[in-house]
């Protein structure tokens, strides 16, 4: 068991693409700087000439590789064909199926491909556990799932990726000692200084503990999509939300600029606060992984990178001496 870089990248740390815009250029730039896979987020609608706009902004900020993630249930043709014009070094996919054309055509533009399925032709595989934080649809637990998913790649010669719960160098090794060879953390780098989440959400991620998997957001917009949010006391009031109800009839709460397109927030949306939010902020949705309550401060992203590597090294040549 050893630590190594992933797809050509230095450090084998994924910081994931975190919705709906908390994953700017400023995060995925450090986290870039820092060696690890930086994942902007695309937005969940068609617009190439903002997505061009992002990508280049964040080539301003570092001249290291870094990926963009974009969820399949959106539209999102015009946005991956203005991805792979830009030759970002990843695209990651999620939430739909990946087909074998769009994979082709992305390492036709040098992109590698890192998507949850395997069976196309794909550079790595991200296996994420029921712990993760925001919209989680697999039912097991990581570190049940992630040892047969490297059994069934074996033969694949590709990176596994773990997601789902991992926030600190103890959890960046258990998943090594699985057989993956790098890890991805979401919350983690919600927590962090470059991070746009609005601060009240990071002081949430340090003032709570608990989490609850649920349905009540989103809804409309996002059907059969459950998440992991924090269990602050407005969700504890309305956990049990009737199964008819959804977020198209209810109050508008607040409002936000998001990948520059101002837009309302009703109750139960599911949109969690960035750094333009207004409103009833407390009132909103707020993602987060089990292991939020092992997050204790918020942090430079550079720095969780460094952190982690060495922290993890650390564990790794204490546990050989003890063996030895």
């Amino acid at each position: 068991m050893a630590l190594k870089g992933i797809l050509g990248f230095e450090h084998g740390i994924v910081q994931a693409p975190l919705g709906p815009d908390i994953s700017g250029p400023e995060l995925v730039a450090a986290v870039a700087n820092a060696g690890g896979i930086g994942l902007l987020r695309c937005p969940d609608w068609e617009c190439p000439d903002y997505v061009r706009e992002m990508i280049r902004k964040t080539k301003t900020l570092t001249d290291k590789p870094f990926g963009i993630g974009v969820v399949l249930a959106f539209p999102h043709e015009l946005n991956v064909k203005t991805i792979l014009e830009e030759k970002v070094a990843v695209l990651q996919l999620y939430w739909g199926e990946c087909s074998k054309e769009l994979v082709d055509d992305a390492h036709c533009a040098g992109v590698k491909v890192v998507p949850q399925a395997v069976d196309v032709g794909v550079d790595a595989i991200i296996v994420q556990g029921h712990e993760a934080g925001g919209h989680v649809s697999g039912k097991d637990g990581l570190f049940s799932l992630l040892p047969r998913v490297v059994d069934l790649v074996g033969e694949c010669d590709i990176p596994v990726i773990a997601a789902g719960g991992i926030v600190d160098a103890r959890g960046y090794v258990a998943a090594l000692s699985l057989g993956a060879q790098g890890v991805c953390l979401g919350t983690r780098f919600v927590a962090t200084h470059e991070s746009y989440a609005h601060p009240i959400y990071k002081r949430k991620l340090i003032e709570y503990e608990k989490t609850e998997y649920t349905d009540i957001f989103g809804r409309a917009r996002w059907p059969s999509a459950p998440q992991r949010v924090l269990e602050t006391p407005f969700f504890d009031d309305w956990r049990s939300l009737p199964s008819h109800e959804n977020e198209v009839d209810q109050p508008v709460i607040g409002r936000s600029t998001i990948h520059g397109v101002e837009k309302e927030i009703r109750r139960f949306a599911g949109t969690v606060p960035n750094m333009t939010t207004t409103g009833d902020l407390e009132s909103m949705a707020m993602y987060a992984g089990q292991s939020v309550g092992l997050i204790k401060e918020i942090l430079p992203a550079g720095e969780v990178v460094k952190s982690l590597v060495e922290e993890a090294q650390l564990l790794i040549l204490k546990k050989f001496n003890n063996v030895a």
